[in-house]
């Protein structure tokens, strides 16, 4: 299925959309940067969370 038409996204996936390590994509989970549920041992993100938090202006530190 495509990227476009999924509404949730693996922890995997998130880690591939934002180029970052494993420990880096599930750190941002942990944190509940976006919307996630927790199915056994497995995190769904819901794409609408991350999408807007993807969208939201950030400040870069120098």
């Amino acid at each position: 299925m495509p990227m476009e038409d999924k509404r949730i996204y693996t922890v995997e996936e998130i880690q591939e959309i934002l180029g970052v390590c494993k420990s880096s994509a599930y750190s941002l989970v942990k944190k509940g940067e976006f919307s996630c549920v927790k199915i056994g041992s497995t995190y769904r993100i819901s794409k609408n969370s991350f999408d807007e938090w993807l969208n939201q202006p950030k400040e870069c530190k120098k």
